[in-house]
């Protein structure tokens, strides 16, 4: 079967269900993540809008999903947000770069026509992308970011959407999720791998004046990179312009804003195990997390 085949064979399953099953009152806005990263996007948005419903759900069963090919990301990063639909959500957000780069294009043309043309599924690289464009002043751009994400080139095929003069220039950094996920980031061995990818990256091109983290769990790098770079050179981190960018998204849309409840709750859901979730999402949040297992299916 093509890669064509399989995305018409979701396609059709999601048209049939045409709102069949899925609630239609308001609910909570979904957080999704293929792991703990979003959880760093999940503080920046409750901060900028607390009165808000939310659950979190982390695919931390089949993470990571930097490495997996653009047909598996799609399909589970579907499977996850048919699950947040059926748990209520009306709007999910994909705080995973690599889901936003692999999947939501697809998501948003071909299924929620069929799902319900109501719901809204946004990602994080297009808020990112359209604060980063007006920061530089060289239009030299770095992106450390995930292999998966920099395969993709969603970064720059954006960036040059709004300005085609822009030069992106990309590092992959497979060894920075592992060690963040294991709480091995303020170690010599976390130093090590990041000197290495942020030199190769100024290396690569020496007139970057902006940087770009393409990866929601790299703020806990954030003041190891800054001590690496020259000065004049500006971090730009998601989480705060993805809530900012969804508080806008809410006082345009107000016929999805009244389709999101507001009593300041918050969930959080794992495909992997609960105790495991909620010792590494302590990494992420200094706040004690109760999560409870979910099933695809």
């Amino acid at each position: 079967m093509t890669t064509q085949d399989k995305i018409q064979e979701n396609s059709n399953f999601n048209s049939s269900l045409r709102f069949g099953g899925l609630p239609t009152l308001p609910g909570p806005i979904g957080i999704f993540d293929s792991g703990y990263g979003g959880l760093t996007i999940l503080e920046k948005i409750r901060t900028e809008l607390p009165e808000y419903d939310y659950i979190y759900l982390g695919d931390n069963a089949r993470t990571p999903y930097g490495t997996r090919s653009f047909d598996v990301v799609y399909k589970f990063t579907l499977e996850c947000v048919l699950r947040m639909f059926r748990m209520g959500c009306q709007l999910v957000v994909l705080a995973c770069n690599t889901a936003s780069a692999k999947a939501l294009r697809s998501i948003q043309q071909r299924d929620l026509p069929g799902l319900d043309p109501k719901r809204r599924v946004l990602g994080v690289i297009r808020p990112t992308v359209e604060a980063v464009v007006s920061m530089t002043h060289t239009n030299h751009i770095g992106l450390l970011a995930t292999t998966g994400t920099v395969q993709s080139d969603s970064y720059p095929l954006e960036i040059h959407k709004i300005n085609q003069n822009i030069i992106v220039t990309s590092e992959a950094c497979p060894m920075w999720v592992p060690l963040i996920e294991n709480n091995e980031y303020m170690t010599s061995g976390a130093d090590y791998f990041v000197q290495k990818n942020v030199q190769h990256l100024l290396d690569a091109d020496p007139l970057i004046d902006t940087i770009m983290l393409g990866c929601t769990h790299y703020p806990l790098l954030e003041d190891k990179i800054k001590s690496l770079l020259p000065e004049g050179i500006r971090i730009v981190s998601q989480g705060e312009l993805v809530a900012q960018s969804l508080v806008d998204y809410l006082n345009r849309h107000s016929e999805i804003d009244a389709l999101c409840t507001k009593s300041g709750s918050i969930r959080y859901m794992t495909t992997e195990s609960v105790a495991k979730f909620s010792t590494s999402a302590s990494i992420f949040l200094n706040e004690d997390i109760q999560a409870e297992h979910i099933d695809l299916g």
